[in-house]
């Protein structure tokens, strides 16, 4: 069956971007009779509040965008990262980091056009003595190989990365022992049957390291659908700090039909702008009618 997902970080109140990917991630399923999972993904400590996962679905029925099951939130999985950790180290594919940020940042190796370095695996050789040596506590990165790997994106087209020239070897576990974003979420779309991811654009370069952990783990590799960003009139992407844009606002100027009925018009599902419930929308949906370039 059909299983899509919303994932969002309880990091603050949803806005603007956020309502546009639970939006058309619930439409994809309920267009085609699938089922809709609602994963939390609180993985960040610091930044994750308990009262943000309580307004976020409160915010959801708000807009009329049910679910049909809850997946365990990412801070009570754990054992499953782990138990994958470990499979990947067994296979000799990871290896302890003990580069700082600054030392990163120094490095000869070149930057990527998003100002991510790419890792020019200083670690990946030490001796063990070089290992013992060392007093941080290192992060854990995985070795990827000098192949170019395709992402068919059912809205973006074709997309193309060398994990080695583009990346480098990326980090799976953080120093202070989280586990990164890169392997909980294949692992817990892996595991729990999402043949279907709807997100933001700004993730689609994440996605080719994403299917080559997919195919370590012998994991199956969803269909993505990588939605354009909202942007504002500077060409900067929406976040929880526009908080003229959170649902606190929006709720306060909008109803939700008059909200949905917006983003339908922006987004290109209806030529008119007039307000309308999510699932009124359900009959009209069709990936060939979603724009792909940014939305101011």
């Amino acid at each position: 069956m059909l299983t899509g997902r919303f994932a969002p970080s309880p990091s603050g109140r949803m806005h603007l971007g956020n309502v546009f990917s639970a939006l058309l991630a619930w439409l994809s399923v309920r267009s085609r009779n699938g089922r809709m999972l609602l994963r939390i993904e609180d993985l960040d400590p610091d930044r994750c509040r308990l009262e943000y996962i309580e307004t976020l679905k409160r915010d959801l029925d708000w807009l009329g965008l049910d679910w049909d099951a809850e997946q365990t939130p990412q801070s009570k999985r754990a054992d499953a990262y782990h138990a994958e950790f470990e499979r990947l180290r067994a296979f000799g594919l990871v290896y302890p980091c003990y580069c700082s940020r600054a030392e990163l940042h120094a490095a000869s190796a070149p930057h990527a056009s998003d100002g991510n370095v790419i890792y020019a695996g200083t670690c990946r050789t030490l001796t063990d003595a070089e290992r013992a040596a060392k007093t941080r506590k290192p992060a854990w990165r995985v070795i990827v190989p000098n192949t170019v790997i395709t992402v068919q994106d059912g809205l973006q087209g074709e997309y193309t990365e060398n994990l080695v020239q583009d990346c480098g070897d990326f980090i799976i576990r953080r120093s202070d022992g989280v586990y990164a974003y890169q392997l909980a979420v294949v692992i817990d779309d892996g595991l729990t049957g999402i043949t279907e991811v709807v997100r933001g654009m700004d993730l689609l370069s994440s996605t080719p390291r994403q299917i080559y952990l997919y195919h370590c783990l012998g994991l199956p590799v969803p269909e993505f659908y990588h939605i354009p960003l909202l942007i504002n009139e500077h060409g900067q992407r929406l976040s929880k700090r526009d908080q003229a844009l959170d649902l606190g606002e929006l709720r306060q100027r909008w109803s939700a039909p008059e909200l949905i009925g917006k983003l339908a018009w922006m987004t290109g599902l209806r030529d008119d702008f007039e307000p309308v419930t999510a699932r009124e929308l359900i009959g009209e949906f069709a990936w060939s009618k979603v724009r792909r370039e940014p939305i101011v």
